[in-house]
């Protein structure tokens, strides 16, 4: 009887445990990846990411998700530490040069957080926020830190094991690399709660992609962009290898998946397919977005980002509201058993993914990159740079070409005012605390005032960059009205119906939706000629 008794009481205190088990929580982070880039979006066919697409099929496709920054560093530093970077002074890549970092080194991070609640904490791939052996001091016990082919500054080995903070020569890619890295890490820890943050390299440039990946992407087609897809496509496969382990170890009703990019895809303007892998367009696009990485327009800070959680957020679902990457510190910080902190500037999705909360998450998302600024607030969005407002309707406009400022110029002052209270509360303080760059002013110009006046650069033969004239293997820039009309009217009737409109592209995109809407100005399914209007 006291053997039965001990045995009954082992295996009370067993599933004890194992309900009391706290979620994993992995993070895939990718790197200067366009909005249009994973398949599930539904804007281009060329892109083939089907283990990401069937997580989005099974999870949450947020088509409003955003991050803190249109550049690596700042972005990154808000999503380790749930809060937006400026306030402790991350303002931009040249900032940290500048010594911001200690800001960041100051905070609190998500691996931190974790740590204490007991999880095991891991990393590979790109950091971008200080000296690699230094990422073990940011609540990261294992780090495999990799972000190309030279060798890996690591703590651990590619199966899993503990080794002294030192090089690790691998000759495997190094997306491929990381990929298993962290599934090793899986494995390891499979019987407790654990974090591990996957970030990859890709697609920025160098664009180092392997034949093995090249090769799934035969055709014509700009060599960038090849080579952009073959890395996402290794991305792709690592997102398979980590869910595959998770099956494996039966953790996929224990883990929680983020899978979000850094900023928007650099495009430089004109697309430029310069040979070689270097620096330039990294063949990565923002459609139907309008701008690109070093802006605080969509282009520039709306990225993909999908959510998966089997069995606890229904599978499915299209989420509209605006989210961003904030929210993973919020989130993680629940799930752990955590208090609430108030520092922390994101919210816990998982109410609102679930069901239990309805409406938004959020009252207003801000930005301030440099010299730009804006809010989005329910469908409106200002935006301010090189003293130009901007206001934008974004269920009807978010191309952000249609400026309402003149329309609505009492609502673009309300959103100014609680902008530059927020930008008060940061270091340095104020909507314009820099001065206007060069870039901005050239961005803002092409992008949202449509004055193309920057001549396309030229390449000779040494790989070199000249400016001025014409060159063929510049990529257009965003098309006209007349020409998407042109492209979509499949018979030739002078209409285009919706079905011509998707052009093959996913039904359930609603970017694309609200994009026929707003030219089929009588509503009636048809676009026509006599609705074309810039």
């Amino acid at each position: 009887m006291k053997i039965l008794n001990l045995l009954l009481s082992c295996f009370i205190i067993a599933t004890t445990t194992f309900a009391a088990k706290k979620p994993n929580i992995i993070l895939v982070f990718t790197d200067d990846h366009g909005w249009a880039d994973l398949g599930c979006q539904g804007v281009f066919d060329d892109v083939k990411t089907p283990h990401i697409d069937k997580l989005a099929e099974e999870g949450v496709r947020m088509t409003n998700g955003y991050v803190t920054a249109p550049q690596c560093v700042p972005s990154r530093g808000g999503l380790m530490t749930g809060m937006y970077q400026n306030r402790f002074g991350l303002e931009s890549n040249n900032s940290a040069k500048e010594g911001a970092l200690e800001g960041f080194n100051k905070a609190l991070t998500i691996a931190e957080r974790l740590k204490k609640a007991g999880y095991a904490t891991g990393m590979a791939g790109k950091w971008h926020l200080g000296p690699g052996q230094e990422i073990v001091d940011h609540g990261f016990d294992h780090v495999y830190y990799k972000n190309s082919n030279r060798p890996a500054t690591a703590n651990m080995t590619l199966d899993g094991k503990d080794r002294k903070m030192g090089t690790d020569d691998t000759k495997m890619y190094h997306i491929d690399a990381c990929s298993k890295a962290a599934s090793s890490f899986i494995s390891r820890y499979r019987d407790q709660p654990f974090f591990f943050y996957l970030s990859y390299r890709a697609p920025h440039v160098p664009l180092d992609a392997t034949q093995k990946y090249l090769d799934r992407f035969p055709g014509e087609m700009p060599e960038r962009r090849r080579k952009a897809l073959a890395m996402l496509s290794a991305v792709d496969d690592g997102v398979g290898l980590v869910y595959k382990t998770l099956l494996r170890h039966k953790l996929e009703k224990e883990t929680l998946i983020f899978i979000i990019g850094d900023n928007g895809a650099p495009l430089k303007i004109h697309k430029l397919d310069a040979p070689g892998i270097g620096a330039g367009w990294d063949g990565s696009l923002n459609d139907p977005m309008n701008g690109e990485k070093g802006m605080v327009s969509e282009g520039g800070v709306r990225v993909p980002y999908v959510v998966h959680w089997k069995g606890a957020i229904p599978g499915g679902q299209v989420y509209d509201h605006p989210v961003i990457s904030l929210d993973v510190a919020a989130t993680a910080n629940a799930l752990a058993g955590l208090p609430d902190d108030p520092v922390l500037d994101g919210v816990n999705l998982l109410p609102y993914l679930s069901g239990k909360k309805k409406g938004a998450p959020h009252d207003a998302l801000f930005w301030r990159w440099t010299n730009q600024a804006a809010i989005r607030k329910g469908k409106w969005k200002y935006m301010t740079a090189d003293n130009r407002e901007y206001l934008f309707d974004m269920e009807t406009g978010f191309e952000e070409t249609d400026n309402l400022l003149k329309s609505q110029p009492e609502l673009a002052k309300q959103l100014r005012k609680e902008l530059s209270k927020w930008t008060n509360t940061l270091e340095p303080k104020g909507i314009e605390a820099f001065p206007p760059s060069r870039a901005t002013i050239q961005y803002f110009n092409w992008y949202i005032d449509g004055k193309r006046d920057i001549p396309t650069p030229d390449i000779d033969n040494k790989s070199s960059v000249k400016r001025g004239g014409a060159n063929p293997k510049a990529q257009p820039g965003p098309p006209s009205s007349e020409e998407i009309f042109r492209r979509r009217d499949q018979d030739k009737n002078g209409k285009v119906t919706w079905n011509e409109y998707l052009n093959g592209r996913s039904e359930s995109v609603t970017a694309i939706r609200k994009s026929f809407d707003r030219r089929d100005l009588n509503s009636d399914g048809i676009w026509e000629k006599s609705e074309i209007k810039e």
